[in-house]
């Protein structure tokens, strides 16, 4: 029996404009775990399911505002409910709880065979902890609870709609993908039970092909392994993406692989994340981390340094992980025929192995949701529920998700006109400060870059950017050790005016839209790589993205002024922030990360903002 339907039934509500809101997280997941296992380590507390709290709000076939929860409680990847995200998307759409029609949640735990699952944990347990947590943690009336509590005066339980987690996954990538047909792949951790999807969308309809259910996972297995690596599960994944290509994957590769079970069907099943028994080993992979230590040594402290030995594991893990991606794609996309695919969930947002997946050919064209975590299907759910109920209606093609706050230029006047340690100058034209802004770009300074509405997804895309010349073989170097304070090894990425991004990276004339988002890893161009020593990583690949004037105007032409002065229309592009913390939202966190991080200077609006010259306390000329 299939565990939810995923094709729509349409309800006739005719033409008439409906808000829907969708959000994600889980808010007392973490809470329950500390206080059920109150000796757990920060890493263990990490293990858990609904981080990547969001909200978003869509209507009349627009996606009309999306954020994050961290950005407003500046708790990095925060599972809390997303008060401050649904209060920002609210007031920016001039709607209030009452003027909304459905909320829609990214998880459906009211299923009957989900239930079932716990009731299973309770009878092995013997306790009723299984039951509490059902209740407290992943029941719809949990999630109607904290609306009640935020917002009341309000009837949620006839507007709240839960949606199945997979399902709001593959609909917050096909529905603004602009294709009318494509197969989807959702993989990641896990939903409620599934690990992987596998379905195809058609005109509104989405309809399931296949699955794969925890704990067989792809994406728990590289959590595993990021675990064994001294790493946090659910959340530096993407660290150990970029750990990989320093090491040799031929040497641990056969070992990786024996431990995934590829099957004829297009599945595959990972027996070494079943041998957790006990309750503690399943909240911990205690069972499975015993054994990866058999097979490839003690594994790695936090604080320990990375050897060879850590390097050659993360890059037959990551071999691993896009050989058996494709496997699944091999197959259905000769089962289904489809030409598109659309991909979301955790393991959408290993850049390298969507590279792999769209140079290997299989498809004509690709789309990933720039958001494919957790806080990407807040949106789906909204899709969702937006499509079931208005299927006629038309749908907005995904362009740059600048969806979060904006402020204007009084806001910002203010914030940075009271700070006595900076020197903030107003430029009239904006051609003066971009001319200005590239000059010192050229000359090797760092700069944060905050301009318009914030993104929505864990890249920074050119609103609340760090910008730094490529040219520079010591920039990437000098970031990571006096800016951002994290690990020597994680490459940065380069921002490229779409025109020319084919010319210094292998990109085909025709698919700089897909690299818009930061998704994609390519090749830097052999004729380029020794030019552009700050964006090539180690193998000579880079995690591009396209910079198109419609999309991003001003980020664009700074682009283009930077290309007068240096030669190149590349940027270092990494997101605004220090070690720790969330990307930037407001004026005021742009100015004191501004300060922390000893950046050289601060674009925001139509500002330069300077630092006071320390030798003689006075301000620096901008």
């Amino acid at each position: 029996m299939k565990p939810f339907n995923l094709v729509h039934e349409r309800v006739d509500v005719g033409q008439r404009i409906l808000n829907i809101v969708g959000f994600s997280g889980l808010h007392h997941s973490v809470p329950f775990k500390k206080r059920t296992w109150p000796n757990l380590t920060e890493r263990e507390y990490r293990i858990a399911q609904g981080f990547d709290s969001a909200a978003a709000v869509v209507s009349e076939g627009r996606i009309r505002a999306v954020a994050a929860e961290e950005r407003f409680s500046r708790e990095k990847a925060t599972g809390s409910f997303p008060v401050g995200a649904l209060k920002y998307c609210l007031g920016e759409t001039g709607l209030t709880p009452t003027g909304i029609d459905y909320i829609a949640h990214n998880f459906d735990y009211g299923r009957r065979d989900v239930r079932a699952q716990f009731r299973v944990r309770e009878a092995i347990s013997g306790t009723d902890a299984a039951k509490t947590e059902y209740d407290e943690v992943y029941s719809p009336e949990a999630q109607i609870r904290l609306l009640d509590e935020h917002f009341p005066g309000v009837d949620w339980r006839r507007k709240f709609v839960p949606v199945a987690h997979h399902l709001a996954h593959a609909a917050s990538t096909f529905y603004p993908s602009g294709f009318e047909e494509a197969l989807i792949v959702v993989a990641d951790g896990m939903g409620e039970q599934e690990s992987t999807t596998v379905a195809i969308g058609s005109g509104h309809e989405i309809k399931l092909v296949k699955q794969v259910r925890a704990p067989h996972s792809l994406g728990i297995l590289y959590g595993a392994f990021t675990l064994y690596l001294g790493f946090y599960m659910n959340l530096d994944e993407y660290k150990v993406m970029g750990l990989a290509p320093y090491g040799d994957s031929r040497r641990y590769f056969d070992r990786i692989m024996d431990l995934v079970e590829l099957q004829s069907d297009g599945t595959y099943t990972i027996p070494v994340l079943s041998q957790n028994r006990t309750r503690i080993e399943q909240e911990t992979y205690a069972g499975t981390l015993s054994i990866l230590t058999e097979m490839f040594g003690p594994a790695r402290d936090e604080e320990a340094e990375l050897t060879p030995r850590h390097m050659d594991v993360a890059a037959a893990l990551q071999a691993v992980l896009q050989t058996s991606m494709l496997h699944i794609l091999s197959q259905f996309k000769r089962e289904t025929g489809q030409k598109n695919l659309c991909m979301a969930g955790g393991v959408a947002l290993n850049c390298t192995a969507n590279g792999v997946i769209h140079r290997n050919g299989l498809f004509e064209r690709m789309f990933v949701q720039p958001a494919a975590g957790d806080d990407g299907s807040a949106l789906g759910a909204a899709l969702y529920v937006q499509q079931l109920e208005q299927p006629d209606i038309g749908r907005e093609r995904m362009t740059v998700p600048l969806w979060g706050p904006q402020f204007g230029f009084e806001q910002i006047e203010e914030v940075v006109n009271a700070r006595p340690d900076c020197n903030a100058v107003r430029y009239g034209c904006f051609d003066e400060l971009v001319a200005n802004v590239a000059e010192r770009l050229a000359g090797g300074q760092i700069l944060a870059w905050f301009q318009g509405r914030m993104e929505f997804g864990p890249r920074a895309l050119g609103s609340r950017s760090i910008l730094a010349t490529p040219l520079d073989p010591h920039m990437r170097d000098r970031i990571n050790r006096m800016v951002k304070q994290r690990e020597e090894f994680r490459p940065f990425a380069p921002a490229v005016i779409a025109e020319a991004a084919a010319r210094y990276f292998e990109i085909d004339s025709g698919d700089e839209e897909m690299y818009a988002h930061m998704l994609f890893v390519t090749q830097v161009r052999p004729e380029y790589q020794a030019l552009l020593p700050a964006i090539t990583h180690v193998d000579g690949s880079a995690r591009v993205q396209t910079v198109s004037r419609a999309d991003n105007w001003r980020f664009w032409r700074l682009l283009n002024e930077f290309q007068r002065v240096s030669g190149v229309p590349i940027l270092v592009n990494t997101s605004f922030n220090v070690r720790g913390q969330p990307i930037v939202c407001t004026p005021a966190e742009a100015v004191d990360t501004f300060i922390a991080a000893g950046l050289d200077g601060l674009v925001i609006g139509d500002y330069l903002v300077l630092h006071k010259d320390p030798a003689t306390g006075e301000r620096s000329a901008a």
